[in-house]
């Protein structure tokens, strides 16, 4: 995965002025745009549309430092208009091009990417591969945005709407592996943007044939493998860290790729408070 993504950085590079189709450039490396695209932005730290625009606005600085006409500039960056260009600009140099044509800067440069794979072998990650039939996801869902670190105050919402004996009634309904209380993360933005809305669902899984009452939200998921990540310790602190480890340790060194589907979240222990807790993170996945 490593070298798929720095030649990624190569076609990047080599295309900064045309259209980047990164489902194209994955399909032609033997992998999906889904996974290519997870897996970039949990590395670099931002979407693969980020950083084409800031690598587009780095090259673009040395032709707004000459004479040429800003409008011919404007749309060899890809640009309809010169103010579109210049709201790119300025969002990442944090000054206009006029100002920078005129004073010589500041100017904010995003380097070149490359990617490499440090193996410590410190800590080992307690995964598991799980060949799963079709089932289902049932519960209460809500549309929140992403949020990477910490605690989402927006899915802290939406449980504490819930009333306690609802919880109860959820757990009950369980019927098939993840057990227990799910925390099922749903329609991600494969860029994994930070404010980006996802469906987040508070839930049980069930067996696809399961009757389910008409007052829950259904994630329906067919038959499939999935690896599942167990956690331990400070919450949620151990599990956001889980979630970066896979992209990090676990992926680039393992002959599985990520496709589309949830995320999910069983619970298995937890402190009264929540402070600490033993989890299980599952991931759909395929073979590359």
């Amino acid at each position: 995965m490593i070298e798929i993504l720095d030649r990624v950085i190569d076609e990047i590079e080599d295309g900064l002025v045309d259209e980047i189709d990164v489902d194209a450039i994955a399909a032609s490396m033997g992998t999906t745009g889904y996974h290519l695209r997870r897996m970039f932005s949990s590395l670099a730290g931002m979407p693969v549309s980020e950083y084409v625009r800031r690598r587009r606005m780095t090259v673009a600085a040395s032709d707004v430092l000459g004479d040429e006409d800003l409008l011919t500039i404007a749309v060899r960056y890809g640009y309809g208009s010169v103010e579109a260009f210049g709201r790119a600009f300025r969002s990442v140099h944090g000054a206009s091009h006029g100002d920078v044509r005129r004073d010589g800067g500041p100017l904010r440069t995003q380097p070149t990417l490359r990617f490499r794979l440090t193996v410590e072998g410190s800590a080992r990650m307690d995964a598991r591969i799980i060949e799963r039939p079709a089932f289902r996801l049932i519960g209460h869902a809500a549309r929140v945005p992403l949020i990477h670190e910490g605690i989402n105050p927006h899915i802290q919402q939406h449980i504490a709407a819930l009333p306690l004996e609802e919880h109860a009634r959820l757990k009950r309904l369980s019927g098939a592996d993840p057990r227990g209380l799910l925390q099922v993360s749903a329609d991600v933005d494969p860029d994994y943007r930070e404010g980006s809305e996802l469906t987040y669902l508070h839930g049980v899984a069930v067996d696809a044939d399961a009757d389910v009452p008409t007052d829950l939200d259904v994630i329906d998921l067919g038959a499939g493998t999935w690896v599942a990540f167990r956690t331990s310790g400070p919450h949620p602190a151990a599990l956001q860290e889980a979630y970066a480890r896979s992209a990090t340790e676990w992926f680039p060194s393992s002959p599985w790729r990520l496709r589309p589907g949830p995320s999910i979240v069983a619970v298995l222990e937890h402190a009264e408070d929540f402070s600490t807790a033993t989890c299980e993170l599952w991931f759909p996945i395929e073979r590359e």
